[in-house]
């Protein structure tokens, strides 16, 4: 089973930016969409963005204008630029993936993002 490893978490400050990285074991052609969710403390998970194989996005509300989704099929990657960044985007942020024709979904282990005021 194809695997997933976030990278890019850290400490930045209000106003700040990070760039997320979502790495796959395999080809990420074989799931029809990728996203980022978070979860902070006391909260339940939560939708960030979603790119699918065609490029279509989704982002939360939340987000919007702030944060970017991309993917790199060459590289097996999925990236979340967030930019403006402020206290409550304080989380968790986990990389998902939804297998082609079925109803398998893939999570990674997750990346802290701390945004300091």
């Amino acid at each position: 089973q194809v695997q997933l490893v976030e990278s890019g978490g850290g400490l930045v400050q209000t106003g700040g930016s990070l760039r997320l990285s979502c790495a796959a074991s395999g080809s990420i052609s074989s799931f029809y969409r990728m996203g980022w969710y978070r979860q902070a403390p006391g909260k339940q998970r939560e939708l960030v963005a979603t790119i699918t194989s065609g490029g279509s996005t989704n982002y939360a509300d939340s987000v919007k204008g702030r944060f970017t989704i991309s993917a790199d099929n060459a590289k097996n990657t999925v990236q979340l630029q967030m930019n403006s960044l402020k206290s409550e985007d304080t989380a968790v942020y986990y990389c998902n993936a939804a297998v082609r024709y079925t109803f398998v979904e893939v999570w990674g282990q997750g990346t802290l993002v701390t945004v300091s005021s």
